[in-house]
């Protein structure tokens, strides 16, 4: 049993232990280690808790790496990065629906993308422009040049400014349009 005085010498949870804590939770989460509703309970009992031994507890079977250096605004970049889980989830659910566009075997000219009708990948949408990107194989790899679109072309939520190298996996997309970059080995 605790009295009054025992509970006031015991030490209570600093904002950086608690921060610590949401840390191994979001790296349980990442690593798929807990579910999106245990880690909700989880997040309850780490902001309900007023000792460490009770962190412990919380985050006690996730391994976790060393702590990172407490900065200001935990409890701000906590709902933050919480609200920005729901959307990364989605993202991710999406990105393995997303037709495959399988990468052609290199050759002497670029692919030429776009709704023009020489086109050798004609995108009949009217977000993208007439002659909207090139994919070019090279010795190294592939890379992707935007053609001064109108809507852009994006690599992995990233619009591309002029060229940028590409590879199996990555996501484009060409104004409105999207696909999943696939090698020819792993589209059959």
């Amino acid at each position: 049993m605790t009295t009054p005085d025992s509970e006031a010498q015991r030490p209570r949870v600093s904002d950086a232990e608690r921060e610590r804590a949401m840390d191994v939770l979001k790296e349980g989460v990442a690593e798929g280690r807990i579910s999106p509703d245990t880690l909700l309970r989880r997040i309850e009992l780490i902001m309900a808790a007023r000792h460490p031994e009770e962190l412990a507890e919380v985050v006690g079977d996730l391994p976790h790496r060393e702590p990172a250096p407490p900065h200001k605004g935990w409890l701000l970049d906590s709902v933050t990065r919480l609200s920005a889980f729901h959307h990364r989830v989605r993202l991710a659910w999406r990105a393995e629906q997303l037709p495959q566009l399988v990468l052609p075997a290199p050759g002497p000219r670029p692919l030429a993308i776009g709704r023009a009708a020489g086109s050798g990948l004609r995108l009949n949408d009217s977000s993208v422009s007439r002659y909207h990107a090139q994919l070019r194989g090279t010795p190294t790899g592939w890379t992707l040049r935007d053609l001064g679109s109108a809507n852009g072309t994006w690599v992995n939520g990233r619009r591309v400014a002029d060229t940028v190298p590409v590879r199996p996996g990555d996501q484009v997309r060409f104004g409105a349009v999207s696909y999943r970059l696939a090698d020819r080995e792993s589209a059959r």
